[in-house]
């Protein structure tokens, strides 16, 4: 039985330590925000905060969590800056599928979590592990700028 801290909640999980942190996510906790897109860390779709740091669940095993903190979409929007992504995310219509936006999302986060006035180099660099497939890049940096102006 490992005990894991969820979006702030503690939970219980019976599941082996070499399980990826994504799948106990989704199959053991009902937390389905979080995607799976390629199984090998490559597309960002599985992004999630531990530790404050965004790590790809997908290869992640839930035994390496220790004691971090486990942040997904589905609590994201309760920090500050999640809240401010979030909502600029609505107001510049970014998603189209919607499939890789919780990954997008959460890596958006964790950008203005430690930068918050990115210039365009830094928003390329924190989001270029993040695939968006229908090619949204252009309102996702429109929506990372309009959280950063909502900060200064």
């Amino acid at each position: 039985m490992l005990t894991l801290t969820i979006n702030g909640q503690s939970r219980d999980v019976d599941v082996p330590e070499d399980m990826p942190l994504l799948w106990v996510l989704r199959d053991h906790l009902n937390l389905v925000g979080t995607k799976y897109g390629c199984g090998v860390a490559q597309c960002g779709v599985c992004t999630v905060h531990v530790g404050g740091k965004p790590v790809r669940s997908c290869q992640l095993t839930v035994g390496d969590v220790g004691t971090r903190a486990v942040v997904t979409i589905e609590g994201i929007g309760a920090t500050p800056n999640g809240a401010k992504v979030q909502q600029a995310w609505m107001e510049a219509a970014v998603p189209q599928c919607g499939y890789c936006q919780a990954g997008q999302i959460m890596s958006a986060t964790a950008l203005l979590d430690t930068n918050p006035q990115p210039d365009d180099a830094d928003i390329d660099a924190a989001m270029a592990g993040n695939l968006c497939r229908c090619g949204t890049y252009i309102r996702i940096r429109r929506a990372i700028k309009n959280a950063a102006a909502k900060s200064a």
